[in-house]
């Protein structure tokens, strides 16, 4: 069975925002990047991040709505002497557009790979933070951030490290400021992650 297509399906629908651009290069294959603006139900944007071959970009261009399935990735990638999780949606194949469909979904199998973070808002909303780490081909994993809500966000705060569990969700992208060491100036980035609608536990791990 293919790993990455039973742990780890995503489905977007949404307008490329800019050309796309050569991102790396794998045994004579060329494979570029764009990012996808895909619309929330509440009207406003998430605008995420996407790998693509180049036998695949025949109906990719700015300004044009795109469908496409996929995986969520991620890879680690030192940067000022620090390492940093890269995050991007990895296409597999272009699908027709369709009308009055859900644009943003994802479906993963994985394992909590850290303690989760549970907290609440200053509104009082309950928020839970969980690394999942979802195994692929080659004896890979992906390590995608996650953050449940309200009920989810109370049923999965105590589980441990190793928990198996299923989850559904969106993608999406959330703009913050970081702080410049030494300076007073702040830096805008953008972070990605799955907000989770759905959960289960699949197999508990017992301390």
């Amino acid at each position: 069975m293919n790993l990455e297509l039973s742990n780890n399906n995503v489905f977007l629908q949404g307008v490329v925002e800019d050309k796309p651009t050569l991102n790396h290069s794998v045994l004579g294959e060329d494979f570029y990047s764009f990012n996808l603006r895909v619309k929330r139900l509440s009207g406003n944007d998430d605008i995420l991040p996407i790998i693509i071959s180049q036998k695949l970009m025949d109906d990719i261009e700015p300004q044009k709505m795109v469908a496409l399935r996929g995986q969520f990735r991620s890879f680690n990638k030192q940067i000022d002497g620090k390492s940093k999780l890269i995050l991007s949606i990895f296409c597999r194949e272009i699908c027709p557009v369709e009308e009055d469909t859900n644009t943003n979904s994802i479906e993963l199998n994985g394992y909590i790979c850290k303690s989760p973070i549970y907290r609440s808002t200053p509104l009082s909303r309950e928020i839970c933070d969980l690394l999942i780490a979802v195994n692929r081909n080659y004896n890979k994993s992906d390590y995608i951030p996650c953050i449940a809500w309200g009920r989810n966000a109370q049923f999965i705060n105590s589980a441990p490290v190793g928990t198996k569990v299923h989850l559904t969700g969106r993608i999406q992208s959330r703009v913050y400021n970081k702080k410049i060491d030494g300076t007073n100036e702040t830096l805008s980035k953008t972070a990605y992650e799955v907000s989770i609608s759905n959960l289960a536990i699949i197999e508990n791990k017992t301390l």
